[in-house]
């Protein structure tokens, strides 16, 4: 059952947490697309990248949100920029932007669209702070469509060892025209690379969990939200093609996601994804 004030509390002391964390703590940091990566330092004050993608679904915290299914034919386009300012002390600043372009579902849902086949603008900014192989980041994030504002605070902690674990701690501070709650979801990530000649392969994983019984639109309890199991290759295109503009990746990927019906709320629990896209890293 719906907690109003156990979830008031959680929210207000993670953006105690976070605010303390930008001035004493010293730092922070995808894409619901889980939460925006920051990319690591480079020698350059200001750094970025460019990431053209393709995606089959789009995958919002667990949520199928066009009702593509088992689909994978159907590819929306989601270009993605992002750049990175390299501060004193172990501080990185980022600011980027996010977009939806596809011609899926009815522009008279409450998703709406914004112009054409342009259903979602989302942009953020971020602080992250790195101290030898650990990295702590907030990242406050506008995801607007639907005549709405979706407002997001996530807080993210990371460790660059093996399987990579981290810890997502995704809270939506503004319902805006979701259909659902403010809340809280937890998302723990782990991965793993392996190179193939000049290919990488990598096996992400994520687990989730719902403190809001009725976060998206169609759910109805908290606890176990979903799992994502995906595979994906990446071939930096470089040593091809040059680096005049910056540094080029061409990669694609599938993931499988299970879904618990009463927390998530889809029309299938179990579905798989695809995505392919390039980057340009400059």
């Amino acid at each position: 059952m719906k907690n109003t004030n156990r979830n008031k509390l959680v929210t207000t002391s993670l953006l105690a947490f976070a605010l303390a964390s930008s001035t004493s703590f010293a730092g922070t940091e995808e894409m619901k697309k889980e939460s925006p990566m920051t990319p690591a330092p480079s020698e350059s004050v200001v750094s970025g990248v460019l990431k053209l993608d393709f995606n089959s679904h789009f995958v919002s915290y667990g949520i199928d949100v066009w009702k593509d299914d088992d689909s994978l034919s159907d590819m929306a386009f989601n270009p993605l920029l992002e750049l990175s300012f390299a501060l004193p002390a172990g501080f990185t600043g980022t600011l980027g932007t996010w977009w939806d372009v596809n011609s899926k579902g009815d522009s008279s849902t409450s998703l709406g669209n914004i112009g054409g086949q342009l259903r979602e603008v989302d942009v953020w900014a971020g602080l992250s702070y790195t101290a030898d192989k650990f990295t702590v980041g907030v990242t406050f994030q506008d995801w607007i469509y639907g005549s709405a504002t979706e407002e997001i605070l996530d807080v993210k902690f990371a460790y660059d060892c093996f399987l990579a674990p981290s810890l997502t701690i995704h809270n939506r501070l503004g319902a805006g025209a979701s259909g659902g709650n403010e809340g809280t979801i937890l998302v723990f990530g782990a991965s793993h690379s392996v190179e193939a000649g000049p290919v990488t392969i990598s096996f992400p994983v994520n687990v989730a969990w719902s403190l809001q019984d009725d976060f998206h639109v169609s759910s109805t309890d908290s606890g176990y939200a979903y799992t994502s199991v995906g595979v994906s290759a990446s071939l930096p295109l470089t040593p091809y093609i040059g680096g005049a503009i910056g540094d080029w990746t061409l990669y694609g990927g599938l993931t499988q996601y299970f879904t618990d019906n009463e927390v998530i709320g889809n029309t299938d629990d179990d579905f798989l994804t695809s995505n392919i896209g390039l980057s340009l890293s400059f």
